[in-house]
């Protein structure tokens, strides 16, 4: 098996993040915020996202990884120049931090990563 290739211009954008008490969150993590995600296929490949893996990491440096199959229930194949947007949620339970990275493969077999840039969660302080 070929090792993983970090590829650069497979970027990834936080195009907004929101505070939303809306969505549907567990009692021991009573806050979600929603992301929306770009990624942007700037390379000469064709690229098809398989997984995903988030860290989700609080103020007191505690860490929830999230791994999973696709993206949004979907298996995004970008060719050069083409992009994909989506929305999904983190719920947390303090400030966190969330960052992690998009799991690909090439049209030719390559097994590709790229990297998900660190956001902040704050938690509204008037709850």
């Amino acid at each position: 098996m070929s090792p993983i290739r970090e590829l650069k211009s497979l970027r990834v954008r936080i195009d907004k993040l929101v505070y939303d008490p809306r969505l549907e969150a567990p009692p021991e993590q009573p806050h979600p915020f929603a992301y929306h995600i770009t990624i942007d296929n700037g390379s000469e490949e064709t690229v098809t996202i398989k997984g995903r893996k988030w860290i989700v990491t609080t103020a007191c440096g505690t860490r929830q990884v999230i791994e999973g199959a696709g993206v949004v229930g979907k298996f995004p194949r970008l060719l050069p120049g083409q992009q994909f947007s989506y929305c999904s949620y983190h719920t947390i339970a303090d400030d966190s931090v969330a960052e992690g990275a998009f799991l690909g493969i090439s049209d030719d077999g390559q097994p590709l990563v790229t990297r998900i840039p660190p956001f902040e969660m704050k938690v509204p302080q008037n709850l």
